[in-house]
């Protein structure tokens, strides 16, 4: 395969500034076709990338003239479109959060195994070089034994940078399912896992909408999250963060304290207990913020997986443990009780 032929289904922010630029500068891909219920955004973006245009994905998937697809619909159709792409052949990958059930993520997870094609979720988090770091200090030992962690992930909301801003699908309940939690929080559920190396039992969550009178949708959440050897933590998701946006994790070790994007100069902050204090400066994470990251480094495995059938870094599986943990903060502040995950 020369080339792999890529269309992109749902032509709003994410596929604007990170899926569909990522395809375009990559050597192995061809952009086809593009795909948006708005007949005026979908002609646009194909003029763009000189791609032919549909406004129906299922007339898209028909014509058999792709390989592969990102899904970066609103997100109470990612499921649907991904199994669809899957039944027809086509390898999928889809935005987060998977889905908007176990069930639907399950189904998904079954679509991939029956057709022999990749399925990945683009959890971002696990490519930036710091957070790469980090896992791998914590798995050498260096750090000790983990005791405790924080993990926030805010900025000011959707409404800033989203294509449709306050009347976005982002902040209706019906085609978003979750807000911060499914947009930001399950970033860091993900993150935590890969760094951790281990798996969520337990959550206590508080997931509010205080912040958005527009919205039907969570803006404020903060987790008190448990892993399966004792690491306790917190985790916090906002659209409320008006100021510069946070992005942070700090893991509280036996040896040091790691600090991931706390700093303005050094991504990596290692605070041993002797003392010393190591820094690294492993570039920027990726941000809506000017100076970011400018390669999410998704797209580019999601190809490589493709081209050389290899398993991605985020599979559905681990698409659906991630998900699993925001869906069980959702039960433990409908409940008001710690629930398992």
């Amino acid at each position: 395969m020369e080339k792999l032929k890529i269309a992109v289904i749902g032509c709003g922010s994410i596929a604007q500034h990170r899926h569909l630029p990522e395809y375009h500068f990559h050597k192995n891909v061809e952009i086809v076709a593009v795909c948006d219920i708005n007949e005026e955004r979908a002609n646009k973006i194909a003029e763009k990338y000189e791609a032919k245009a549909y406004t129906d994905y299922k007339e898209l998937l028909q014509n058999g003239e792709i390989d592969a697809v990102s899904v970066c619909t609103p997100n109470y159709l990612h499921a649907p479109i991904s199994i669809a792409a899957l039944e027809a052949g086509v390898h999928v990958l889809c935005e987060k959060p998977m889905a908007t059930s176990h069930e639907e993520a399950e189904a998904m997870i079954a679509a991939a195994e029956k057709s022999g094609k990749k399925l990945m979720i683009a959890h971002n988090q696990r490519f930036v070089k710091s957070h790469q770091k980090a896992r791998q200090l914590i798995e050498n030992g260096d750090i000790g034994k983990i005791y405790s962690f924080r993990s926030a992930f805010g900025h000011g909301g959707p409404e800033g940078w989203s294509v449709e801003g306050k009347e976005g699908w982002f902040f209706k309940k019906e085609q978003a399912f979750i807000g911060a939690m499914g947009d930001l929080g399950v970033h860091k559920t993900d993150l935590l896992r890969y760094i951790l190396g281990e798996e969520f039992v337990e959550v206590g969550a508080f997931v509010e909408t205080s912040a958005k009178d527009f919205a039907d949708v969570d803006d404020n959440a903060v987790c008190v999250l448990k892993t399966e050897s004792g690491i306790i933590g917190t985790l916090a998701a906002s659209w409320a963060y008006v100021g510069k946006e946070d992005n942070s994790t700090i893991i509280y070790g036996e040896k040091a304290v790691l600090r991931l994007e706390d700093h303005p100069t050094y991504s990596l902050v290692v605070q041993y207990a002797t003392g010393e204090v190591v820094n690294y400066e492993l570039g920027k994470i990726q941000s809506n913020d000017n100076g970011g990251q400018n390669n999410s480094y998704v797209v580019e495995n999601f190809v490589d997986c493709v081209l050389n059938d290899k398993e991605p870094l985020i599979t559905g599986e681990e698409g659906k443990r991630s998900l699993g943990v925001i869906l069980a903060a959702l039960k433990s502040t409908e409940t008001k009780t710690i629930a398992k995950i």
